[in-house]
């Protein structure tokens, strides 16, 4: 039987989510406020989690979105850990 999940974790999960079906929107507010509810009063771990995002998978199509992630008290610092991680080369077997 696997173990579940630490609860932090299934939160960063569902919050990363919601990022990422809402990533092309043009209205962040909305997002916003469906992270913060979810996040139900955990605001480190939706800072860990909008900063990380927006760090990672800003680009000309998900600015709106990121911009307004970055705005969530605390993302800052999270989103410099995004950009860092999207910077490490991927892994995988060696090409022939």
């Amino acid at each position: 039987m696997r173990s579940p999940l630490e609860p932090d974790t299934q939160l960063d999960v569902e919050l990363s989510a919601i990022c990422a079906r809402n990533q092309y929107t043009r209205d962040a507010a909305p997002v916003i406020a469906e992270l913060t509810a979810a996040a139900r009063g955990r605001r480190e771990v939706l800072a860990r989690a909008a900063g990380i995002w927006a760090g990672y998978f800003d680009s000309p199509e998900t600015h709106t979105l990121a911009t307004a992630l970055r705005g969530v008290p605390g993302a800052e610092p999270w989103a410099e850990e995004g950009r860092r991680r999207r910077g490490i080369p991927r892994h995988g077997a060696p090409i022939r």
